[in-house]
């Protein structure tokens, strides 16, 4: 059980290689789009959660687990990358372009909160805002996620309803989605407030140090 998360990961990973094949080669149509992605937001949901209710023994944790936290970031980021051109290119251009424009924010929020793309509140640059000012780093990092998911969830209700499917499947579908948005905004705590494994630790450490 120690692997499923690192499976979870790298199943999201693969997930997201197929949408991004699709959308290129103009293969499969919503209807695949849809479930690829629904099947990969439910990794994403469970990755982290499964990580840390079964963890590594400290002298027994793999080599590559030293870039989990990137590994994880990355296949988020080609999820997203995946999606949004599928919704860009096969569905609806304004919709797909208005997400693009958010994620180039995202792109620039990073930046300005770890002073790097794909960087942690334990891995940032020291003229960073994180380590300047952390208690507005990590409510700039939250609203930025907060305004992911919504954005994640708007795209895959926009390759939902572009399917052929009956009415009564997509109403389904939409209600199962939305369960697994509330699910992770309400019950995934860690995640929803902190923006670190040990963010409360980091948060006192560098709020002190700001403030001598």
């Amino acid at each position: 059980m120690r692997y499923l998360a690192d499976l979870l990961t790298l199943t999201r990973f693969i997930l997201a290689i197929l949408l991004l094949y699709c959308c290129v080669i103009h293969s499969g149509g919503p209807e695949a789009a849809f479930l690829i992605f629904f099947a990969a937001v439910l990794t994403d949901a469970f990755d982290g959660t499964c990580a840390k209710k079964w963890p590594f023994p400290k002298n027994k944790t793999p080599k590559y687990r030293k870039y989990a936290a990137l590994y994880d970031m990355v296949s988020d980021a080609l999820l997203a990358t995946a999606q949004v051109l599928f919704v860009t290119f096969r569905i609806n251009l304004n919709i797909g372009m208005i997400a693009i424009i958010y994620y180039a924010l995202c792109g620039i929020t990073e930046l300005i909160v770890y002073g790097k793309f794909f960087g942690h509140p334990d891995n940032c640059t020291k003229n960073s805002l994180a380590q300047k000012n952390f208690p507005l780093a990590k409510k700039i990092v939250l609203l930025r996620r907060y305004g992911y998911t919504l954005t994640l969830g708007i795209l895959n209700a926009t390759i939902l309803f572009a399917t052929t499917w009956p009415d009564l499947i997509k109403a389904l579908c939409f209600l199962a989605g939305c369960l697994t948005f509330v699910f992770a905004f309400f019950f995934l705590r860690q995640r929803r407030k902190n923006i670190s494994r040990n963010a409360i630790e980091l948060e006192k450490a560098l709020t002190k140090k700001s403030r001598k």
